[in-house]
């Protein structure tokens, strides 16, 4: 049964099967009106919020607050394996129903990029999963 004669439907992704399964439900009962689109959104945390391990300061006098690039870099370019990982699964999903989506990613805060990137599109729907945690977690 699908429904609705949507002009945009953002779908976020983050690699859990609850969000794979919102996508899925977006393709089983959503329709788009000729001109749509249907996008779907993965929001990279930033890598000092992902890694929570930047090096401690020097002991003994030694600077603080020194950034490793090579730490740094190791982390965006597991993200982005990680990224890549997740948009090809949500992709495959796609293809196995013959619909077109566009992608995009964003580096931010969830909560955040998620609404913005929303608001941006004027998109008419947003479809996330749900891991039941209850509303007191929420």
């Amino acid at each position: 049964m699908a429904i609705g004669n949507l002009a945009s439907e953002v779908v976020s992704v983050d690699g859990s099967e609850e969000s794979m399964n919102a996508l899925r439900w977006v393709l089983n009962n959503l329709r788009l009106r000729p001109d749509g689109e249907l996008v779907v959104l993965h929001v990279q945390p930033p890598p000092n919020i992902a890694a929570g391990l930047n090096p401690a300061p020097i002991p003994f006098g030694g600077p603080s607050g020194v950034e490793v690039p090579a730490f740094t870099q190791a982390i965006e370019a597991h993200q982005r394996r990680i990224t890549q990982a997740i948009l090809e699964h949500a992709l495959k999903i796609c293809s196995e129903k013959n619909v077109e989506v566009k992608t995009e990613v964003v580096v931010g805060d969830p909560k955040e990029k998620i609404c913005e990137v929303t608001a941006n599109r004027n998109a008419d729907l947003l479809v996330m999963g749900c891991r039941a945690i209850g509303q007191l977690k929420r």
